[in-house]
């Protein structure tokens, strides 16, 4: 039987200009879907776990058309909680070349931010559940959700779930002092920490040693101390850690490390030409949590984790549409982007 992930977030409805039109210059917007842990439960739907997302929409059209998007990958959106005025909305210019890609969130009074613990009952969500994930973005809105996040979370704990969290800070959405006090708290809870480059720097002012993420150095050893520093102050029994060499706004390399609190494992790197990086942390999250629940070893959970978020980033949307046979063959190797016939 497929094991069962649960997680919780907002999901947002992306405007974005068509191509790689700047704001100023649109007459249109495309209208998609996506939000952190929507996107990790959509890639666990596509490679066949029971996933399900919860969150809480309003009951108007745009909130159902959110709700059938999930539905359409076979994502549970039976804990989704209906209510409230408005579902949130950011965004996003596409960069290209030098030009980075920009977001403008319009997310305030989203339901989901003015949600309460009563829409809830953890209990009853995690009922059969296995995993349990979260990011830094869901706290991140305000006290009452964070609030939310942290009964479920200690519920997870309580009923034997394995907890992750995506670090994910946005300095748009909070401090780094405000984002390092709520997290810190979180932390307490989570078992599977997975971050970038930056995230531990930004949010517990853990650095690593000669990376400049400006300028697309990234240092190994440097990683290697950053990961066993957040292990060892909150007891992560795994920390994964993005590493992206940002060439351009098309052009990035890409790969990964994992820590279990013995060893390192450093994925593979990929040269990516960049066709929407949004949503390439949580294909991460994704692949790295399937790979977990599947009994994979730990240098066989990074490169699947890797390489699915590898192919996310030739996809349009923030979701990564691609299957276990897919991803597994980018991870062995094959990555020369042939015609499959």
């Amino acid at each position: 039987m497929a094991k069962k992930v649960i997680t919780f977030g907002e999901i947002m409805l992306r405007l974005a200009p068509e191509g790689y039109y700047r704001f100023v210059q649109a007459n249109s917007f495309g209208a998609t879907y996506g939000g952190g842990e929507a996107n990790v439960a959509v890639s666990l739907a596509n490679y066949g776990m029971d996933a399900a997302f919860v969150t809480k929409l309003p009951k108007h059209e745009i909130g159902q058309a959110a709700v059938n998007e999930l539905r359409k990958y076979g994502v549970d959106t039976k804990d989704i909680a209906r209510g409230g005025d408005r579902v949130g909305i950011y965004f996003l210019e596409k960069g290209a070349s030098q030009r980075p890609s920009k977001v403008i969130y319009d997310r305030a009074h989203s339901a989901i931010s003015e949600a309460s613990p009563e829409d809830f009952d953890w209990a009853k969500i995690f009922e059969g559940a296995d995993w349990f994930h979260f990011t830094g973005i869901t706290p991140a809105l305000n006290d009452t959700v964070a609030g939310i996040c942290l009964e479920a979370c200690k519920k997870a704990k309580e009923l034997g779930l394995t907890v992750s969290c995506d670090l994910n800070y946005r300095n748009k959405l909070w401090s780094k002092a405000k984002a390092g006090e709520v997290m810190g708290e979180l932390c307490k809870y989570v078992d599977v920490c997975i971050a970038n480059e930056e995230d531990a720097s930004d949010v517990f002012g853990i650095k690593a040693a000669n990376t400049d993420v400006t300028t697309g150095t990234v240092n190994h050893e440097g990683y290697k101390d950053v990961a066993k520093q957040l292990a060892d102050r909150f007891g992560f029994t795994k920390v994964a850690i993005t590493l992206r060499e940002s060439l351009s706004a098309n052009d990035n390399n890409w790969s990964a490390m994992l820590y279990d609190g013995t060893d390192y494992y450093f994925s593979k790197k990929y040269k990516m030409h960049i066709v929407d990086r949004v949503g390439g942390g949580d294909s991460f999250g994704g692949g790295l949590i399937y790979a977990c629940l599947n009994g994979y070893d730990a240098q066989s959970t990074i490169e699947f984790a890797v390489a699915a978020s590898c192919l996310k980033h030739s996809i349009e949307g923030d979701m990564n549409m691609v299957s276990v046979d897919e991803v597994t063959k980018l991870a062995g190797g094959d990555g020369s982007g042939r015609v499959q016939r």
